[in-house]
């Protein structure tokens, strides 16, 4: 706090690189979501979600995370319209996709990022209640997050974050 005879004040200082980093991410997600919503996706706001998760400061960590997300997402999709379709939308049957989507993931040795995103997928295409096939949901849910990984890596590779700004 200032006093009378300090005329120092603190002030919120924003750095540069923050904000182009929220420019950057806004872009990316807004862009994301008028693709899915041109494509006439039903939750489109996905596509958007995604694209913030896959902004990163370089574009190896952002192919990474699109890498995982990406698997995750068609493992997570598959399993939830298997299950949803064959064996039902219980909290056991869940309970069970969820195992065997870890189960999977360590067999192929896939990062615990590609096995998260597996379980929220299963989650999202079992748990909801909506009048469309399981396969629809899931291949929405896939094309959505296509979409928003695609945004993500694209405005990575093309306005990519200076070295000087990412340390």
């Amino acid at each position: 706090m200032a006093t009378a005879g300090n005329q120092s004040e603190v002030r919120p200082r924003v750095e540069p690189r923050e904000l182009i980093h929220a420019v950057r991410t806004t872009i990316a997600a807004v862009g994301s979501l008028l693709i899915a919503r041109l494509c006439k996706l039903p939750e489109a706001y996905w596509a958007a979600i995604t694209a913030m998760i896959v902004m990163q400061s370089t574009l190896g960590a952002a192919l990474a995370i699109s890498k995982q997300r990406l698997e995750g997402t068609a493992l997570g999709a598959l399993m939830g319209a298997l299950f949803a379709t064959y064996v039902g939308r219980n909290a056991a049957m869940f309970g069970a996709g969820i195992l065997l989507c870890g189960i999977i993931c360590a067999v192929l040795r896939r990062e615990r990022s590609a096995y998260r995103y597996s379980g929220i997928t299963l989650a999202i295409i079992m748990l909801s209640v909506r009048a469309l096939p399981a396969w629809v949901i899931a291949i929405h849910r896939f094309i959505e997050i296509s979409i928003g990984i695609v945004g993500g890596l694209l405005l990575t590779a093309v306005w990519p974050e200076s070295k000087a700004a990412a340390k």
